[in-house]
């Protein structure tokens, strides 16, 4: 079942149980009198959620507003998308809104992983040149994300088991990068990135 299915049924579900919560508190109260049908009118106004479904007919009695919960049906899964600029087109707003979570989750990343915070400059140029080195920062990490399907704690996890040992004897000194893993290889590999030699530097001991 799709994201969108799983809404419509949950939707359909609250509305049910809201209607047949409607249903059973305005049973009978055509019997009541009109006092009574003001007071528990007053009692259903403070509650947004039944309040959509009620009708008064022109003497004051109260019906389920049957129109009003088939508009809801018919607008399920439909949203209403506005934007300041005339230039986008519908599918580019679209594609926008359905990205809010993931720029406030940028936001949110900036702030713990790239840790925008706290900012101990008091230049304006030094604040600014700040920000936008975690900007740049975090969109490596998306663009990373995006070109692997992996999260960057997935990738920096990883890549950071990469590491490079000097090793020292009596005929010199040399520099080897451990042995590339099975993960290592593919992430390196998505990212169009070389893989390292695995002997960096060979340095003779002097004569």
């Amino acid at each position: 079942m799709s994201v969108t299915e799983r809404v419509l049924t949950r939707d359909q579900h609250i509305r049910e149980q809201l209607v047949s919560r409607f249903t059973a508190l305005i049973e009978d109260t055509d019997k009541l009198s009109e006092f009574k049908r003001g007071e528990l009118r007053g009692k259903i106004a403070g509650k947004p959620g039944l309040n959509r479904y009620l009708r008064t007919t022109p003497v004051g009695k109260l019906r389920i507003d049957t129109a009003k919960i088939k508009a809801e049906e018919n607008l399920g899964g439909k949203y209403l998308l506005r934007c300041s600029d005339p230039h986008l087109s519908a599918e580019d707003i679209a594609l926008g809104y359905k990205q809010l979570l993931e720029v406030e989750q940028g936001w949110r990343d900036m702030k713990q992983i790239i840790d925008l915070r706290p900012v101990h400059h008091r230049l304006e140029e030094r604040i600014r040149a700040h920000v936008v080195l975690c900007w740049l920062a975090l969109l490596l990490i998306r663009i990373t994300e995006t070109t692997t399907g992996a999260t960057w704690t997935t990738v920096r996890r990883e890549l950071d088991r990469l590491h490079l040992g000097t090793f020292t004897g009596p005929t010199g000194l040399f520099r080897q990068v451990t042995t590339l893993t099975k993960p290592q290889t593919d992430l390196l590999a998505k990212l169009g990135t070389p893989e390292p030699k695995q002997i960096i530097a060979l340095e003779p001991a002097p004569r």
